[in-house]
């Protein structure tokens, strides 16, 4: 993973030891090895709820990396010294936090005070993993930082939306009494290879159901819009806002600004594998979004950071991962043609 961060940035990188948490997960792993590239010691954390054990094995032997296999919700305290914290420790899928809505919360909650703990015990930066599910179902488009939201929150998504809004308040908490360096990043819709194919996001489902050669299952009329940021240009951002001096003491929206409909994004993913399925229309699901574009004029000036890799070429990338993963699948779409 190719980091576009300049060469001062990266000098200042080096040697420090970094906490990941939740850093076996989609996001978190590619962190991880990016990091270990740049010269970092890593400490993993991660309870396995989500995340995969698949997706950290190559790093098992490295000898900078270690595991910490705990709940964020649980851990107290690091033993070593540490210079970094970047908190990425949440389900991200409706699907999955929904599943236990409770835990969702308190991860957001009590495990961000516990990590915020930690980074201010000893004295490092602490970067948040936030959201654009903060702004809900927007009624501004595009979404600046200054946007408070229109969230639900009583809905069956308030467990995520509010937890992690109540975890941003709890960092500039931190920051406003100089506890810690704390960084805000509201993370886009973000999509590449090891995204679990039964995760529930749009990308990774329309890309598992076209290989399958099953029809495509699109909520509501599939003309809500998202936009999607390729995991290396996402990566390439935290680590800027990590880095960078002056602390920016604001959200910073982090997510590629091209705006597709639902049905776009299938038509791409079908067009690429040749495939000929289906479209099934089935209700949307509660306060779904209908609109999603960041507004990432605070990222370009602050970080100067955006994204590279467009679209087509990232789901491109995103779709041979998933042919060496699920070569059964792959049959069944031949076979389909």
């Amino acid at each position: 993973m190719n980091s576009s961060g300049s060469g001062r940035l990266a000098t200042r990188a080096r040697f420090k030891t970094t906490l990941v948490a939740g850093g076996a997960g989609f996001l978190g792993s590619h962190l991880c090895d990016l990091l270990l590239a740049r010269g970092h010691a890593v400490i993993c954390v991660d309870s396995f709820l989500t995340g995969s054990r698949a997706n950290i094995a190559p790093l098992a032997n490295h000898p900078r990396f270690r595991l910490i296999e705990t709940d964020i919700c649980d851990i107290a305290e690091v033993e070593e010294p540490i210079d970094q914290v970047y908190n990425l420790a949440c389900a991200a899928s409706p699907p999955r936090y929904q599943a236990d809505p409770v835990h969702t919360m308190m991860t957001s909650v009590a495990g961000t005070r516990n990590l915020l703990r930690i980074a201010a015990a000893h004295g490092a930066a602490f970067l948040q993993a936030s959201t654009s599910e903060v702004y809900g179902d927007p009624a501004s488009h595009p979404q600046q930082e200054d946007y408070r939201g229109h969230v639900n929150c009583v809905g069956p998504r308030a467990c995520y939306d509010e937890g992690k809004r109540a975890a941003e308040a709890l960092c500039f908490d931190f920051l406003r009494h100089d506890w810690a360096d704390v960084r805000v990043a509201r993370i886009f819709n973000t999509y590449g290879p090891r995204m679990q194919p039964d995760d529930g996001r749009i990308v990774s489902t329309l890309i598992r159901q076209a290989l399958a050669g099953e029809p495509l299952t699109i909520n509501g009329t599939g003309e809500q819009t998202r936009s999607f940021c390729y995991v290396s240009d996402l990566l390439d951002g935290l680590v800027a806002l990590m880095e960078v001096d002056p602390n920016p003491r604001t959200p910073v929206n982090l997510g590629n600004p091209g705006e597709f409909t639902i049905n776009e994004l299938a038509e791409l993913i079908t067009r690429h594998l040749k495939s000929r399925v289906a479209m099934v229309h089935q209700p949307l699901p509660e306060d779904d979004p209908q609109m999603r574009q960041p507004d990432i004029a605070k990222a370009r000036t602050l970080l100067g950071w955006e994204p590279r890799v467009p679209l087509r070429e990232g789901l491109a990338r995103t779709i041979d991962w998933f042919l060496t993963l699920r070569p059964e699948i792959v049959r069944k779409a031949e076979a389909a043609e």
